[in-house]
């Protein structure tokens, strides 16, 4: 990856092609069939497999400007949104290949970055009305998802939002309402919530004959353990039935049509919003609250392992996994620490006296190796304040995690701030920067351990790292158990799992989403096109193909055709793209065909929007492809972030008008009649 610009023409415009070099990596990165790619350290030898932009950005070479740009472009949509990063990568090379065709005939910079501005505020403007409210998907997707039951009364009714554990459903007569039979509802409190949620997310099971599904790609076989033949504690209890017919919570259709065909990942994202949802019956607090939720990554397991535990999961090594084991089901104090748990940590703000300099901070009256003053003191602080469980932040000192396991005592290092916010609200507890400011108000109660344990009841030892969880009666957090076969597929993985989340998550916030398929950026297409063919009119001159004299006083409505026909080839190629990731095309001369197919229907029918729209309903061009069906034309619909999206394209498009003026400056400057008369002319456009 290395030789991304070999292609690069120093007789051009070097900027936009590194752009469009670049960007031409992730052009199979589109859609819900996206092709993966094994990329490889050189240094180590290993191979990771990445299917986003984001990962794919950070293993190109970005030496030159161009790249960096391109690199804070993504990072920031991936801070903001954790969506939309390959379009925004896609349409950079789409539209810096346009600008260069621009420049090819003579167009000037400051046409092409008023006229492309203006497109695609136009555009954003003109697909509004493809935006549809979060509640009428809802409500169209569960209705549709219901249907009359006409089987015997002797039938099984299976639930095949099986929420709680992928590889289980729930098998019962007809008759018998499983909240009503299986789980008694009594008052909600935390205490019950924590003593039916001791060993994880699982599904409730009836003592019933069950049906083995064995060739269906959502069901595996049934476990056969006794633990799964019957409720107890450790099986959560959703009390109360939903308030949709189709057990989805409001959510599980929306969330579906979001993931674009990702369905392992719907399967924990289920389970996510039935405990929330529960969460939200007992405390009122929101039905899906992405701050609840983290990771925790277990390659070497197959990824039917995956499931959603209540609690946070971390890895630990052996030796303190034996310390967990010795500390039983007793409930424990708890620590939490901000910032690192090392001698010579300071906090962030602190600053030493100016023309001080420090020799030693103390003496060290005792024998011994540097800083064992420090750990001593460190460890007597733990032990007085009867200390068995520390969360820290940052990192922690190798010597005193070995003094702490020698004393019983637990240190995780490396903890998410919102993990330590969870805890510090279900403990009492409250964060410290130094051990020297403990106090007995600082320290929390109620923190439990125990090795994590998979579906089938077995605890994991992978080798190194052991998997353990730590739960506080009513800690509001869930930890998304990802597991994989293989190691290199493991960021892959959770790099999809954020995706599906956080798709969910601005659609709720922004209320609405975008019709999907392709059908926002067709809608663009017609509209440029549109928006072309009228500013030529308007110009009332004859079509121009090459302009020879672009700083001439010429009227800027001559090249706006120009730059919307470029503008437009943008949204061409990215239509085409996606026909062809998502098998609805076989090659790009194909999809393109289906595309100017289209585009003439719309124009015929008189109203793009009307004929985008009926598209959609009927399931034509803007079907979800090969995303899994649920036996309606509904449950083949996609739809796309409304926000993310179009600040994809609008991050993308000032990238390459930024590249586009920073290079023409440079090229104009005081300067340019040296430059011209050197040798190193031939390396440089100039307008």
């Amino acid at each position: 990856l290395a030789m991304a610009f070999r292609d690069v023409n120093s007789r051009r415009h070097i900027g936009l092609q590194q752009l469009s070099s670049l960007a031409s990596a992730g052009r199979t990165l589109l859609g819900p069939m996206k092709s993966c790619k094994f990329v490889v350290d050189e240094s180590t030898n290993q191979s990771t497999l990445i299917c986003s932009a984001v990962r794919l950005i950070e293993s190109l070479d970005l030496s030159s400007a161009a790249g960096q740009l391109l690199n804070e472009t993504i990072q920031a949509q991936n801070k903001e949104f954790k969506t939309g990063m390959s379009t925004l990568l896609f349409l950079v090379g789409a539209w810096s290949n346009a600008v260069l065709e621009c420049l090819q005939q003579n167009v000037p910079v400051s046409a092409i970055v008023s006229a492309m501005s203006e497109g695609l505020n136009s555009c954003c403007e003109k697909v509004q009305c493809l935006q549809i409210s979060v509640h009428d998907v809802n409500k169209e997707l569960c209705s549709s998802s219901v249907r009359p039951n006409t089987s015997s009364s002797k039938t099984y009714k299976v639930a095949c939002d099986s929420f709680l554990n992928p590889q289980i459903f729930l098998c019962l007569p007809k008759e018998v309402s499983p909240s009503k039979e299986l789980v008694p509802r009594n008052s909600c409190s935390h205490q019950e919530a924590d003593s039916n949620l001791n060993k994880g997310l699982v599904s409730p099971l009836a003592d019933c004959k069950q049906k083995r599904l064995t060739h269906s790609r959502y069901f595996s076989a049934l476990a056969t353990s006794p633990s799964l033949r019957q409720l107890d504690d450790s099986q959560v209890c959703l009390s109360g039935q939903s308030a949709h017919p189709c057990e989805c919570y409001g959510l599980g259709h929306l969330a579906r049509a979001l993931s674009h065909g990702n369905e392992p990942n719907m399967k924990l994202l289920k389970s996510i919003v039935a405990y929330q949802h529960e969460r939200a019956e007992c405390s009122g607090s929101n039905q899906f609250n992405i701050a609840e939720v983290v990771t925790c990554c277990l390659p070497g397991l197959p990824e039917s392992y995956s499931c959603v535990c209540p609690g946070f999961v971390t890895l630990v090594s052996p030796e303190q996994a034996a310390v967990i084991k010795h500390f039983g089901d007793k409930p424990l104090w708890i620590l939490l620490t901000e910032g690192d748990l090392t001698e010579a940590y300071r906090h962030l703000g602190f600053t030493k006296p100016r023309n001080v300099r420090t020799v030693l901070e103390r003496p060290d009256l005792q024998e011994g190796r540097p800083g064992d003053v420090w750990l001593n003191t460190t460890l007597d602080i733990l032990t007085r304040s009867q200390v068995s469980l520390v969360l820290v932040k940052g990192h922690v000192c190798e010597n005193l995690l070995e003094r702490c396991v020698a004393n019983k005592i637990l240190v995780v290092g490396s903890v998410p701030q919102k993990v330590l916010s969870a805890f510090g609200e279900a403990s009492g507890a409250q964060p410290v920067t130094y051990l020297t400011q403990l106090s007995t108000s600082c320290v929390g109660s109620g923190a439990q351990l125990e090795l994590w344990t998979a579906s089938d009841g077995r605890a994991m030892d992978l080798g190194e790292l052991v998997p353990v969880r730590i739960r506080v009666r009513g800690l509001a957090l869930l930890t998304a158990v990802l597991t994989t076969a293989v190691p290199a597929k493991m960021q892959l993985v959770e790099d999809r799992f954020w995706t599906s989340v956080y798709r969910l998550h601005h659609a709720l916030r922004d209320g609405k989403v975008f019709l999907g398929g392709g059908a926002v950026e067709l809608l663009c297409l017609s509209h440029s096109q549109a928006l072309a063919e009228q500013t030529l009119k308007l110009a009332n001159k004859k079509p121009v193909t090459e302009f020879h004299g672009p700083w001439l006083a010429a009227s800027s409505a001559e090249y706006k055709p120009v730059v919307l026909q470029a503008l437009a080839s943008g949204w061409s190629q990215y239509l085409a793209a996606v026909m062809c990731n998502t098998a609805k095309a076989t090659s790009l001369f194909e999809a393109r065909t289906l595309i100017e197919h289209h585009l003439k229907k719309a124009a015929d029918c008189g109203s793009p929007s009307a004929y985008v729209l009926k598209e959609f309903q009927t399931g034509g061009m803007f079907q979800g492809g090969p995303v899994p069906s649920t036996g309606s034309a509904e449950g083949c619909r996609v739809y796309d972030n409304v926000t993310a999206k179009t600040e994809a394209w609008r991050r993308a498009l000032d990238l390459v008008l930024l590249v586009l003026q920073t290079d023409a400056e440079i090229i104009s400057g005081p300067q340019s009649n040296q430059l011209l008369n050197s040798p190193a002319s031939s390396e440089f456009m100039f307008l």
